[in-house]
């Protein structure tokens, strides 16, 4: 189960814009996990969406 520190951190990490396939795919989980963790992070603003579908740490 992905959480969504686990989530954070791998946008964290990455130098780019991720889409949620792209997170569930290096976490090995499913991407309807990583959708829910991405909707409570954007709520808590804790990241952001510079263009569609894509997702970045905000900053």
């Amino acid at each position: 189960m992905a959480t969504k520190e686990d989530v954070l951190e791998v946008f964290a990490k990455s130098e780019k814009p991720l889409k949620s396939a792209e997170v569930a795919a290096q976490l090995g989980v499913d991407k309807a996990e990583v959708d829910k963790a991405i909707k409570a992070l954007k709520a808590a603003g804790e990241i952001v969406s510079p263009k569609v579908c894509f997702y970045t740490v905000a900053k």
